[in-house]
């Protein structure tokens, strides 16, 4: 093993281990061993009131952070069971919340470990009994000793085996780590040996053994704010009853864990990489990818049938099926590097979406006949001028409340040493810690202003609404607080119209681009297109 310095540690098939950040390198193993078990008596595993505290404010978050949003597969999901949900992993904290948050069940969940230690998340993670886990990487670059490890993640695995064979939900990514890369990582083998485990408890206690699920989970662009996403649930994998070992039934229905038969672990474990291959980008590069959109869209233009971000994933996925050289099912299961795909029809396709790129555009943008780009909408822009002074009118609002947590969003997530694919994870927890820490004050604040201004106000809307409830003391206190209560939902209203106001702001500078296009790159944008219908007509 090559340990020279610590960005060449390689793992046990020579891959290189992850860089870790500097919250990952620290092991506060105190903290680690004294995190909230969960219990399965209730609802939730962790506090009732705090759970449901926390996913009401996340739904309210994403659906802001997100343009569209749609989730497919939910009625193919086995609810009389417990659920462990895998899929790729490379948008950070935004993947398991996503999962967690569409899926019909309540999750036991583990996650890195430092998930419970940093300061406000780890609050709440406490408080949701997350349960930490020490990943292969954490180990092997020293970040505590092997018994450590072992008996932590021991610890956890049963407890989230219990969670499952419960009837709970529970989401874990078999790559073990966040990435980049446009196709799969190496699996791992703990959620195999965790979703065992939980099929013995479940055996034992003579309830349903728990499916695993795969899901395909796809952002349009993961680091940008108000982009789109698609949650795929795949169809499950069960676990048959005879691959239960007696011993591990016996071991697990006494607390204690046993490794489940590495055979079947296995087995397992490259029957969900041949399932969730296909539920991913699964190219060579990113530039394969997209030219595999571009393919799609003007296909779709060729049929006048303009695509969702769903059906736009969909129609890539058809092309890569038809234009990528195919890998056995042993060379899936052995991650073999993707083959380059050399139909003539992606060398125009990478061309005309180069440019597209290069520009901030994609598919999107071209005209009806997929050969040019396209013009202004005049319907959709006059619409989109129509509602733009009431977006206005709340956009002082939004400027006051949200500005802080905008701030420190931005700090934090443009200066991560995690990635871009960490990037959304910050500006997400900065919108529900901000809106969280920040607004009380900053209504107490908007309180504070109009009190100074309080006699203009009074002649503006023609009485003392410090009155509405009478003159006392106690009663004009009340009616402050009335206020104080009453502008949290206008802050809440004032971002989502600012969402909106982003969105005709991101599709007014796409117009631009579209007309200050460069006159060179156009013609060559029109001749790669054009010869990219000339290869499509042969398909």
């Amino acid at each position: 093993m090559n340990q020279t310095t610590d960005e060449t540690k390689t793992d046990h098939y020579g891959e290189d281990l992850p860089i870790l950040s500097k919250s990952a390198e620290t092991m506060r193993m105190e903290k680690l061993l004294s995190t909230p078990m969960p219990t399965f008596e209730g609802k939730t595993p962790g506090s009732f009131v705090w759970s449901n505290v926390a996913f009401w404010v996340a739904r309210r978050i994403l659906a802001a952070q997100f343009r569209t949003s749609e989730v497919t597969g939910v009625d193919t999901l086995p609810l009389d069971r417990g659920n462990l949900c895998c899929a790729w992993h490379t948008n950070g904290l935004i993947d398991p919340l996503q999962i967690v948050l569409k899926h019909p069940k309540n999750f036991v969940m583990g996650g890195r470990h430092d998930l419970v230690t940093r300061p406000l998340l780890g609050w709440w993670t406490r408080k949701l009994a997350v349960q930490p886990v020490v990943r292969k990487a954490e180990l092997l670059r020293g970040g505590c000793s092997e018994e450590e490890a072992t008996l932590l993640n021991g610890r956890s695995l049963m407890m989230l085996a219990t969670g499952i064979s419960s009837g709970f939900g529970c989401v874990l990514f078999p790559e073990g780590t966040s990435h980049n890369d446009s196709s799969m990582l190496r699996f791992r083998t703990g959620p195999f040996r965790t979703v065992f485990a939980a099929a013995a408890i479940a055996k034992a206690n003579e309830k349903p053994i728990p499916a695993l699920v795969p899901l395909g989970l796809h952002f349009r662009r993961r680091d940008h704010f108000r982009t789109d996403v698609w949650v795929e649930y795949g169809a499950p994998l069960h676990i048959q009853e005879e691959d239960i070992s007696q011993e591990l039934v016996d071991a697990v229905s006494q607390g204690t864990w046993v490794e489940p038969e590495a055979e079947h672990v296995y087995a397992l474990r490259d029957s969900l990489r041949l399932r969730l291959a296909p539920m991913t980008p699964n190219t060579h590069d990113w530039d394969e990818y997209n030219a595999l959109h571009l393919i799609g869209h003007v296909a779709a233009r060729r049929t006048n049938q303009p695509l969702t971000w769903r059906e736009e994933v969909e129609s890539a996925r058809a092309f890569r099926r038809l234009l990528q050289p195919q890998l056995t099912e042993e060379q899936v299961i052995a991650n073999a590097d993707l083959p380059v795909i050399t139909h003539p029809a992606i060398t125009p396709a990478k061309a005309a979406s180069g440019l597209l790129q290069e520009q901030s555009l994609d598919g999107r943008d071209l005209n009806s006949s997929g050969t040019d780009l396209r013009s202004i909408r005049p319907v959709k822009a006059a619409m989109k001028l129509a509602r733009l002074p009431f977006l206005s009118a709340l956009l002082p609002l939004f400027l006051f409340c949200f500005t802080p947590q905008i701030a420190v969003g931005r700090l934090l997530g443009d200066s991560t040493d995690e990635g871009v694919d960490a990037r959304t994870s910050y500006h997400f927890l900065a919108a529900m810690f901000g809106s969280l820490m920040f607004w009380p004050f900053m209504a107490l604040g908007l309180l504070g202003i109009e009190n100074m201004y309080h006699s203009s106000v009074e002649s503006i809307i023609g009485f003392d609404w410090y009155m509405v409830y009478g003159d006392s003391s106690v009663q004009q206190t009340l009616a402050k607080f009335t206020f104080v209560l009453g502008i949290l939902p206008c802050f809440w209203l004032s971002g989502r119209t600012s969402a909106l106001f982003w969105d005709d702001w991101c599709d007014f500078k796409r117009a631009v681009r579209r007309i200050r296009f460069n006159k060179t790159s156009r013609q060559n944008l029109r001749g790669s297109l054009k010869v990219l219908h000339e290869e499509m007509d042969k398909l």
